[in-house]
């Protein structure tokens, strides 16, 4: 089955960045949508950023021009590089594998501080 571990959260200030990755195992295909969504307490699960078949690429508004998806389809991994952080990025950070259904990982919490 697949299995999805993020990596690279932390505690940053207001305008620092972060790496985040996400290692995938199991039956993974690079044509099908790689995401990364985020929570904050008291708020839906959004989504952040996502990355179809052939790179094409879409992000939130709110990340729009900061925040950048990529995609290693030979080490089955995701990550997404947050720069200009902001407190409101403050969430944990969830990626996700769609195929017949999404597969999460667990999250990786990111804390920005002003």
């Amino acid at each position: 089955q697949v299995q999805l571990v993020e990596s690279g959260g932390g505690l940053v200030q207001a305008g620092g960045s972060l790496r985040l990755s996400c290692a995938a195992s199991g039956s993974i295909f690079s044509i099908n949508p790689m995401a990364w969504y985020r929570q904050a307490p008291g708020k839906q699960r959004e989504l952040v950023a996502r990355i179809l078949n052939g790179g094409v690429t879409n992000y939130a508004d709110s990340v729009k021009g900061r925040f950048t998806i990529s995609r290693d389809g030979a080490k089955n991994t995701v990550y997404l590089q947050m720069n200009s952080l902001k407190p409101e990025d403050t969430a944990v950070y969830y990626c996700a594998f769609q195929a017949s259904r999404t597969f999460w990982g667990q999250g990786t919490q990111v804390t920005v501080s002003s």
